[in-house]
């Protein structure tokens, strides 16, 4: 099956909801893996990593939970197919730069994939909408047993599991949460937060990760280090920074009502008139606008508007997503003239925004 076929359209994705999914975006949990007695990937040879990616292969089809999954080597895919995974954050940037004995496995939820060969023999994440941090955890405990039932671990009984990064020696494990934090960038507090985040050894990063920015106010949060703590210690550490992160951004939103809603309409007000009107804009441009008119859906100001259309238009509008729906090639200036038209017709039904809500207890 191709994969285009295969992946769930834009609008399913963006109705995926889950626990304090106004800031939340999405819980990912992944861990590290490596074959023993084969180098890892970044020296390995390509007939090891093809051996490698046959192992991995046969242990997925062995596997109850992966029945029906989507398993192919990069190579089989184009790099428009590569770059789709890569916007929908299925797989890493370096990943889909690979294709010698590279492979993704996908279930059709899109809450379980796995690398094949990425800077590791195997990565497997979870998935899940929300705050789902302990349920993406159980999923993928649950399989890391399974595949294990199949394929024997590079281990060591002093150190953990052995990988390519010394950083994910260990349990292998990294949690992350991408947060939509417009509030927090608006009342100018950001840096200090990112600043009191790492000084807690946890790593900020941007929308696609690692030497990324943020765009459309999108922060990615995680752990750095995976040695000496267990899963579970880092899960509840990783849990409590984000339920203060999202109180931080809730109370700045609140705070920005109450004390310069002007500031606040005026933010979204000309996000969605640049949004509505134009007829040629880059795809950084649009995702800075869309996160000012989903902070405006969150506040009220768009009366019958359902987050949705927000989230499923900061999908369609990156690069590899616009490309997909025609089908010549198209060049970097014709994607922001289909861009635009795009946005323009989704919002014409959208009237522009109203006054943004008082905040509770302001007297408003």
């Amino acid at each position: 099956m191709e994969l285009k076929e295969f992946l769930p359209p834009a609008s399913e994705v963006a109705r995926r909801t889950g626990p304090q999914d106004r800031i939340v975006l999405s819980s990912r949990v992944r861990l590290a893996r490596n074959l023993k007695g084969f180098p890892f990937p970044g020296w390995a040879k390509r007939a090891d990593r093809l051996q490698v990616y046959e192992k991995v292969a046969g242990a997925v089809a062995e596997v109850p939970a992966l029945a029906g999954c989507f398993c192919e080597t990069l190579d089989k895919l184009s790099a428009l197919e590569r770059q789709l995974l890569v916007e929908r954050h299925l797989i890493s940037r370096e990943h889909a730069a690979r294709t010698s004995g590279g492979g993704v496995v996908l279930n059709r939820q899109e809450t379980l994939c796995l690398m094949i060969n990425e800077e590791d023999h195997l990565r497997m994440q979870s998935l899940r909408p929300g705050l789902q941090l302990r349920e993406a955890w159980a999923e993928l405990d649950a399989l890391d047993s399974l595949l294990e039932e199949h394929l024997e671990y590079a281990f060591s009984p002093e150190y953990g599991y052995l990988t390519a990064c010394p950083t994910n020696v260990g349990t292998g494990i990294r949690v992350s949460a991408m947060l939509h934090l417009p509030g927090l960038v608006l009342s100018e507090q950001i840096n200090a937060i990112i600043q009191s985040v790492n000084k807690l050894g946890l790593a900020v990063r941007g929308l696609y990760g690692e030497g990324t920015e943020a765009l459309g106010n999108v922060f990615q949060v995680s752990n750095q280090m995976t040695l000496g703590e267990s899963e579970q210690t880092i899960l509840e550490k990783l849990d409590k920074v984000l339920r203060q992160l999202i109180e931080f951004e809730e109370n700045a939103r609140a705070s920005l009502i109450e004390k310069n809603p002007k500031m606040v309409y005026n933010h979204i007000g000309r996000a969605y008139g640049i949004l509505a009107n134009a007829h040629i804009i880059a795809s950084k441009e649009a995702m800075n606008m869309l996160s000012l008119m989903r902070l405006g859906v969150d506040l009220g100001m768009f009366p019958g508007v359902d987050r949705s259309l927000t989230d499923e238009l900061f999908l369609l509008i990156q690069p590899a997503h616009l490309q997909s729906l025609h089908a010549e090639k198209l060049q970097a200036e014709e994607r922001d003239i289909l861009r635009a038209d795009m946005i323009r017709e989704r919002l014409r039904s959208v009237s522009r925004p109203g006054p943004p809500l008082p905040a509770p207890g302001s007297g408003g």
